[in-house]
């Protein structure tokens, strides 16, 4: 009893002492981390040093025996400052969640230290440098990390490997490199892996199996290449599997048929080939199926039809062929089905008509027949619930039924370019929910039905290109939504009513080539923000509105209308009256401050004359200087066979040799030999074309498969097979959807051919300039064209390639019409540039060379690719070649565009075939990139992944494409 007592008297109160200096150390710990953050919000104002415990605080939670500190949850705080030292203080936290803030600076190496610690969320930051490698060797506790969506960088270490009881790692939306780590697939607890959106590359190593719990694993927009895993199938609890956007090929590992409880598969953006497996149709659990953007081919299997709870499908940009099976039928579930820009033949099955599908796009395919549904079958039953029905760019024929009003939930209803005929049904107008309506390129005919007026939320209105009469309606004006109003190439009459003057969204507006007359409204410049307004070629008459965008409004959009006046259009309006002093809008002065302006801007023009023609001489001087160079260059090989000597020391000849003492033919996949023997290939009927490195011809492999091969015409500079095999070898090992692939090569003493898979549709350069007028790229397809070569350049960089010789005639088209860059890399089969092959070159590429290769010592860098880029850019925008000589003028278009750019009007430099049918809000910061592209100072063109980035930013999304909710 005694000693009970003693206890009490004297270890009780050290005890209790013990323990408050416990709970003060956690209230020491976390005002120390205060005190190094900003807090705009006060939100931690309830921290207060004098307290004696911290239980109590906001963010903060205690084990409510021991009063320590086991959480400290900090999400969304808007916080700002660096993660300090404070934090290690608090031995018993097991939660630190500081998500959502603005923290910056590098991870703190020694969190982990704190023992007990399990989830640690540092995601949505601005924290930088890579994760420290030794952050993982002391987490024996740790479950879960995400650093997503920061700013680090480095690679993923090694040490990630040793925390064996993680189940959650998230780094996605990052700038990651590397290879994955070796040991990642040891962590056999892991359940959820996402590392998308990083610059993670190299082979995704076998292994991947070992992790038997994994539920979630997402790789999506990395640099992955080679196949997917052939084990992936062994983690069959795996329920979502996303490595799309990668740049990974090979067919689909038939292990993926055993991940039946997988809900979600995307691998679209890849290279894969061959044919959607039969075996698909065994993922029974399967909501969501992405394969777009492949190499995809053959016709989607009937076993898809047993994927009765898929909800999404998407099988876009791929090379299907056939029609939708009937075994669809039993996808009752779909709610959204995508196979635009395939190879789809025949109509329209009729479960589309017996489904709740919200959204359908066949756009880009050969379906035809009529658009009719199937007798008995009512739009109103069937397709209630559709939102978006894409059906553009086939040959469908037939009229639109006229019960289309009854879709509607409809928002999107495109059917453009195909040949429809008949009249617009008046029941468009019960589309309540219609935000974008495209029926232009077809064979309507029939006036514009007044009843489009119900058409309230309509925002786009593209009737251009049919065979319309009669008159504008004045109903239109209750669609006050409307921001395109595009009605060009009809035979529309009458005045254009003052009615439109009350669609004061509007922003692009074309009328051309109709017949309307009379005057125009002057009430339309209540139109505030108009960025486009094309009226040419109609019979308008009298003098533009006053004030507003028309003040500034192109000469092209009011040509074509004879009886139109004024200043614009450079014609006196008819007046029985003396004719006034028209004073500049602009001007606040007198007329003589308007005669000072008058003779300003004469002495501007002048000097942009003097200007031109001086820049037109330079240029001209500059291409007979360099043709000179390379005739005295030629004449000099045909005077002499004496070696050329360069500044490496070691003489090579100008000219081959013709001693061929064996041949090699390697592939780096599939067959090794050509159908006729490799002297075939150099048959001139044969032949593809020419080009500043060698001859291209088309042949066959045994296996069937189409190639391009290249002779190479600069044989004596190279230097050895041995050199010549490591460089292609390497060429060889770049693979990404927007680079030509190169399959394999021949090679003996004398000849050396490349060999290329065959792209079909041909080079940019035929499809911008040798095309006819009717075949014109839309600006859809032109941007996509600038997006894809910009990927594609991004990659060769990544990978340390330079291009060097980049022109509209090295990128090709493929049948689903996306870019392809080709000839890259081929100045490194050239250990020593020769005077006379580089003087060709940048006579061949003229308009194309950075400036940097007009100096003595030639340095070729990857800002020189840019460059090139650049002047892509404009051309695929413009339509224009890079250099384009007139009768008495030289037009160079990086000038020409950025002088237009200056002057305001850069959107008379968009190709005129396009009509002003493209976004302005995306034309004109695309122009802007490429002009930066194209600067004349190196340091001050981007690099390619950051053009990506700004060109993924300046992307619209497409209209009623939204995630569906």
């Amino acid at each position: 009893m005694l000693l009970k007592f003693l206890f009490l008297a004297v270890l009780a109160p050290l005890l209790l002492v013990q323990c408050l200096d416990s709970i003060n150390d956690d209230v020491l710990g976390l005002i120390v981390f205060k005190a190094g953050l900003q807090d705009p919000e006060s939100k931690l104002s309830s921290w207060n040093e004098d307290d004696d415990s911290p239980c109590n605080w906001v963010g903060v939670k205690c084990d409510p025996n021991t009063h320590r500190v086991t959480e400290l949850v900090l999400d969304g705080f808007s916080l700002s400052g660096h993660i300090g030292r404070g934090l290690l203080r608090l031995q018993f936290l097991q939660v630190l969640s500081l998500a959502n803030n603005k923290f910056n600076g590098t991870i703190n190496p020694d969190l982990p230290r704190l023992g007990g610690l399990q989830v640690i969320d540092l995601s949505e930051n601005s924290l930088s440098g890579s994760i420290p490698d030794g952050f993982f060797q002391q987490c024996g506790s740790l479950r879960s990390v995400s650093f997503a969506r920061n700013d680090l960088t480095g690679m993923i270490p090694d040490s990630l490997s040793f925390c064996v009881a993680l189940s959650v790692v998230n780094f996605s939306s990052n700038g990651l490199s590397g290879e994955l780590p070796s040991g990642l697939w040891y962590l056999r607890g892991l359940q959820s892996l996402d590392l998308s959106y990083n610059l993670l590359e190299g082979e995704i190593p076998e292994g991947i199996a070992n992790l038997y719990a994994l539920r979630a694993i997402n790789m999506r927009r990395n640099r992955f290449t080679g196949q997917l895993p052939v084990d992936i199938g062994g983690c069959q609890v795996l329920e979502l599997l996303d490595f799309s956007e990668n740049s990974l090929s090979g067919g689909l590992p038939e292990s993926l048929q055993r991940l039946s409880s997988c809900a979600t598969v995307r691998l679209g953006g890849n290279s894969f080939t061959g044919e959607v497996p039969g075996w698909i149709g065994e993922l029974t659990s399967l909501e969501s199926l992405d394969l777009s953007v492949n190499r995809l081919s053959g016709r989607i299997p009937v076993s898809i039809g047993n994927l009765n709870v898929l909800k999404e499908l998407n099988l876009s940009m791929n090379q299907i062929t056939g029609g939708l099976p009937e075994s669809m039928a039993n996808c009752v579930n779909l709610m959204a089905i995508d196979v635009s820009r395939n190879r789809l033949t025949g109509n329209l099955p009729s479960w589309i008509f017996k489904t709740g599908l919200k959204s359908v796009s066949l756009s880009g395919n050969n379906l035809d027949e009529s658009t009719e549904h199937p007798s008995g079958v009512s739009l109103a039953v069937s397709l209630q619930s559709l939102q978006v029905l894409d059906l553009s760019s086939n040959v469908f024929s037939g009229e639109i039924p006229s019960d289309v009003g009854v879709l509607s939930g409809l928002h999107l209803f495109n059917v453009s370019s195909n040949q429809l005929f008949g009249s617009i049904p008046p029941s468009v107008g019960e589309l309540t929910m219609i935000q974008a309506l495209d029926l232009s390129d077809n064979r309507l005919t029939g006036s514009i039905p007044s009843e489009i007026g119900g058409a309230v939320a309509l925002k786009e209105l593209r009737l251009g290109m049919n065979f319309l009469t009669g008159k504008i309606p004045t109903q239109i004006q209750k669609c006050s939504s409307l921001t395109s109003l595009i009605l060009s190439r009809n035979n529309l009459s009458g005045p254009i009513p003052a009615a439109i003057a009350n669609l004061t969204n509007l922003k692009y507006v074309d009328f051309s080539f109709n017949r309307f007359s009379e005057s125009l409204p002057k009430e339309l410049t209540n139109l505030s923000h108009l960025l486009s307004f094309n009226i040419s070629h109609n019979n308008l008459k009298g003098d533009l509105p006053l004030g507003g965008f028309f003040n500034t409004i192109f000469p092209s959009s009011v040509s074509g209308n004879p009886s139109l006046c004024g200043a614009i259009v450079n014609r006196s309006c008819p007046s029985v009256h003396q004719k006034p002093i028209v004073l500049n809008p602009n001007s606040s002065g007198s007329s003589n401050g308007t005669a000072f302006n008058l003779h300003h801007r004469k002495i501007a023009l002048s000097i942009s004359a003097l200007i031109a023609i001086g820049a037109a001489a330079c240029i001209t001087l500059g291409v007979v200087a360099v043709t000179l160079l390379n005739i005295h260059a030629r004449s000099s090989m045909a005077r002499s066979p004496a070696a050329f000597t360069f500044s490496g020391g070691e003489d090579f000849s100008c000219s081959p040799t013709n001693d061929p003492n064996y041949g090699k033919l390697v592939m780096f996949s599939g067959d090794a030999d050509f159908v006729a023997g490799a002297q075939a290939l150099l048959n001139k009927d044969s032949e593809l074309g020419r080009g500043g490195f060698g001859v291209v011809y088309r042949t066959v492999l045994r296996d069937g498969r189409s190639v391009a091969i290249k002779k190479l015409t600069v044989s004596s500079l190279i230097k050895s097979q041995d050199e010549f095999e490591k460089e292609v070898k390497k060429l060889g090992e770049v693979r990404h959807h927007n680079l030509v692939t190169l399959e394999g090569y021949y090679w003996t003493p004398s000849l050396q051919l490349l060999i290329y898979e065959y792209v079909s549709s041909g080079s940019l350069y035929k499809h911008l300039h040798d095309g006819p007028d009717k075949n014109y790229l839309s600006w859809r397809h032109r941007f996509n064209i600038i997006l894809g070569m910009a990927r594609g350049l991004a990659h060769l960089h990544h990978m340390n390639i330079t291009h060097y010789n980049l022109k509209s005639t090295n990128i090709l088209i493929d049948d689903s019409g996306e870019p392809k860059v080709g000839d890259f890399g081929l100045a490194k089969l050239l250990p020593t540039l020769d005077r006379c092959i580089l003087s060709s070159k940048i006579q061949s590429a003229l308009g194309y060379m950075a400036p940097e290769f007009a100096c003595r010592t030639v340095k070729i860098t990857e800002k020189c690719d840019v460059y090139g880029f650049g002047v892509l850019v404009l051309e695929v925008v413009t339509g224009k070649r890079p250099v384009e000589y007139m009768e008495d003028d030289v037009v160079v278009l990086c000038d020409m565009v950025r002088g237009a750019l200056e002057d305001g009007r850069v959107e008379e430099c968009i190709d005129g075939r396009l009509q002003g049918n493209f976004p302005a809000d995306e034309a004109i910061p695309v122009v802007k990139l490429g002009l930066i592209c194209a600067s004349q100072v190196p340091s001050n063109r981007p690099d390619m992944e950051e053009v990506v980035n700004i060109l993924e930013l300046i992307q619209c999304p497409a209209e009623g494409q939204e995630e569906l909710e």
